[in-house]
């Protein structure tokens, strides 16, 4: 089983990277000026967005919630390079060490994901989108706390542990939505 769940997120990760590529092709490394609460924030958006449209049943916008989660595993992404980054002062980073940095977050998620899917048995397959969408937004309100808090917890883990959480996450709804196998054909 574990096998088939590598080879589905390597899918969903494919498609998410070469959107942000892309986008890094168009922008360029614009994102650096975000602040780490405003990267918190605009995962906020997207899955508040989410949520709103699984209550509603309906939207109006022409974005489905899949472009959503691919946006929360993208800028969780990015949070996670300003992570490493802060002592940088440049806004402009090649495409180039932008991909290897993206490589290597995704690295980090995939021994995450190994060691999780390891303890609880990939419940993830058994999961209401609409819960996974719920843990994501517990786990951004958590993300905001520590930043208020000035990155101090008492025993939690810190925003880093969040942030990855949350990308696994999106790609487990990705996943469960079948959403590479649409964007690589």
């Amino acid at each position: 089983m574990i096998n088939q769940t590598l080879q589905e997120y390597n899918r969903v990760i494919k498609a998410c990277k070469n959107i942000f590529l892309k986008k890094t092709r168009d922008y360029g490394t614009a994102w650096r000026i975000l602040r780490l609460p405003s990267i918190t924030d605009q995962i906020f958006i997207k899955a508040q967005r989410i949520r709103s449209i699984q209550e509603k049943g309906v939207q109006k916008v022409d974005e489905d919630i899949t472009s959503e989660f691919v946006g929360i595993i993208n800028y969780c992404v990015i949070a996670l390079m300003q992570l490493k980054l802060q002592d940088r002062a440049e806004l402009e980073i090649p495409a180039s060490e932008v991909e290897n940095r993206y490589d290597q977050e995704i690295a980090e998620n995939i021994e995450l994901l190994l060691n999780k899917n390891h303890d609880y048995g990939e419940a993830w397959r058994d999961m209401r989108i609409s819960s996974i969408t719920d843990i994501i937004l517990m786990k951004l309100y958590r993300t905001k706390q520590i930043e208020d808090n000035q990155g101090q917890t008492l025993i939690s883990e810190g925003v880093e542990a969040n942030y990855r959480d949350m990308i696994n996450y999106a790609v487990f709804v990705l996943i469960k939505l079948n959403f590479a196998i649409h964007e690589t054909h």
